[in-house]
């Protein structure tokens, strides 16, 4: 397994947000103690030309104006060199997957809120939505995004909406912020799950997601890594397990369809242990026949 991260990225926001430095500092020394054989690598920012597939100009230069977006989304300082590192980190993760390697973005802050004009959701610019784009733009057929994140990524479904050759499909709590995604929309498929859906349900609705996604035949998969449907997670109300990010991580593998994933929310204390375990699953080679 490769992981991209820069410890550079917690030199932003408050102990006393959700999206906080610890949650990054945190799993990365969780995982560079529990696993000492995996790859780490800094990321490069994004050229701002690749943001630019999926994010208007005037984005970029709101990013750079001292004034917050909303309660959730305050302007920091160099919050838009942070917001290109994090880009860059879900591009090196697509490097690697067509590439055929499991690499996954530590990094924030996270980005499937932003929409092609507006940060928001604690989220500045969308990663994932512009690996998708720049992985078409180099010709890649089929590219696929998988969200599991607790709350819609209203970006990503607003950006890869019609895009030929794209399919975005998320699992998400509703009623939950940000109230999108309520129904299928031309290639975005999204499934609702009411708060406190029993664990069974959840992992039964995850897994007909996973078989949508599979169906579209595609040739990379991106997965928004949330991991705020965590049942002790402080800002959702669904009620995954730890093994269960495992399962899902066990999915990806089985695929066999060039993947890569990257950080979007999860908010509890357990977020290193959650990571873990998907990563693992993700990561464990099969048994050989006997």
């Amino acid at each position: 397994m490769i992981v991209i991260h820069d410890p550079a990225c917690a030199e932003f926001g408050s102990p006393e947000r959700p999206e906080q430095p610890a949650r990054v500092l945190k799993t990365a020394e969780h995982l560079r103690a529990t696993h000492p054989d995996w790859e780490w690598q800094l990321p490069v920012c994004a050229a701002e030309a690749t943001v630019l597939l999926a994010h208007d100009a005037a984005l970029l230069a709101r990013l750079r104006k001292a004034e917050d977006f909303d309660n959730d989304t305050p302007h920091f300082a160099r919050i838009v060199d942070h917001a290109l590192a994090s880009v860059g980190g879900a591009l090196a993760a697509m490097d690697h997957a067509l590439a055929g390697r499991r690499a996954f973005s530590l990094m924030r802050p996270p980005g499937h809120h932003a929409t092609r004009s507006r940060a928001m959701g604690f989220c500045y610019l969308n990663q994932v939505a512009i690996a998708a784009l720049e992985a078409r733009r180099r010709g890649v057929a089929r590219v696929a995004v998988w969200d599991f994140d607790a709350h819609h990524g209203n970006g990503t479904e607003e950006i890869l909406a019609g895009v030929a050759g794209t399919l975005y499909v998320s699992v998400h709590q509703s009623p939950c912020y940000p109230g999108t995604g309520l129904r299928p929309e031309d290639n975005c498929a999204n499934f609702t799950v009411p708060p406190r859906e029993p664990r069974e349900s959840l992992l039964e609705t995850l897994r007909t997601s996973w078989n949508e996604l599979l169906a579209f035949h595609p040739d990379l998969v991106l997965v928004s890594a949330g991991f705020d449907a965590y049942v002790r997670d402080p800002v959702a109300h669904l009620t995954l397990e730890t093994a269960d990010f495992g399962i899902l991580g066990r999915w990806v593998r089985e695929a066999g369809v060039p993947a890569a994933a990257l950080l979007e929310g999860g908010y509890s204390t357990d977020l290193p242990f959650l990571v873990d375990a998907f990563l693992s699953a993700w990561d464990t080679q099969p048994a050989p026949p006997r």
